[in-house]
């Protein structure tokens, strides 16, 4: 799965609800504006025990995977440690991520010798073999290792870097995969009634997924109300994106055959 990326998002904060997560969004539409696709998010508390065993098995599945929080220097930080542990190897200090702190300290006309800068420093210690990931808004590095990559938990922070991981290292990634979706709004039909109509779509065009998505109806943005539907819809990759077109006709023309009441998606 070249263009599929995972994401783990981790931080007590997030879980617990006193920060509202602005990663998700964010890497999803990323990924898809450069025609790469998110597989799968995982949210994950500050527990070193639950981060080492599922850090293990994410560096097992092999996909490019964002990570973002805890790798701060502070007791409640356990990712760093985690991602070592997870590896089998040891946390040792980079020295161009020490340096970058070196120079966030002397910016700010204070004596690399305190207690708070020697703190700081351990903001520059990774898990072995680890390569570092610029953070353009501080200057305090995040690190890459076994192809996933260690953010801040801070948006301003996160974002940014993981725009340069995408653009340095998987810009021969973008757009490579053809991806192509139809949908409708159906009225007055229960999901029951369509399954089949799911299940010939998919037997009798091989790659073209079909999806019914029931909802209670909405408000949309100009103040127009949609009453309760099914988005109903199929979708491809690749060559089955040449069959889009045959299996949409075959689609509604089986709904129509049901008695469905079909209107375009509104947005």
């Amino acid at each position: 799965m070249p263009d599929r990326f995972n994401l783990i998002i981790i931080g007590d904060e997030i879980l617990h609800g006193s920060r509202q997560d602005k990663h998700f969004a964010f890497f999803k539409n990323l990924l898809e504006s450069h025609g790469l696709k998110l597989n799968q998010v995982q949210y994950l508390p500050d527990e070193p025990g639950l981060l080492i065993k599922q850090l293990q098995r994410s560096f097992s599945d092999g996909l490019p995977t964002f990570v973002t929080g805890g790798i701060g220097a502070t007791p409640d930080d356990h990712t760093r440690q985690a991602a070592a542990a997870a590896l089998g190897v040891p946390i040792v200090r980079h020295p161009e991520a020490a340096a970058l702190i070196d120079g966030v300290t002397l910016k700010r006309g204070e004596p690399t010798d305190t207690p708070e800068h020697c703190q700081r420093l351990k903001m520059a210690d990774f898990p072995q073999g680890a390569e570092i990931v610029p953070n353009p808004f501080n200057n305090i590095a995040g690190f890459s290792i076994a192809r996933h990559y260690f953010f801040p938990g801070f948006p301003v922070m996160a974002h940014p870097m993981a725009e340069w991981v995408l653009e340095t290292h998987y810009a021969d990634r973008f757009h490579q995969t053809e991806r192509g979706q139809r949908s409708i709004y159906i009225f007055g039909q229960p999901e029951s009634r369509i399954t089949p109509v799911m299940e010939h779509i998919q037997t009798a065009y091989p790659g073209i997924a079909a999806f019914s998505l029931p909802s209670v109806g909405r408000t949309l943005s100009d103040g127009r109300t949609v009453p309760p539907h099914i988005d109903f819809g199929i979708k491809a990759e690749g060559s089955a994106c040449r069959q889009l077109d045959d299996a949409w006709a075959d689609a509604l023309a089986r709904l129509r055959t049901l008695g469905a009441d079909l209107q375009e998606t509104a947005e």
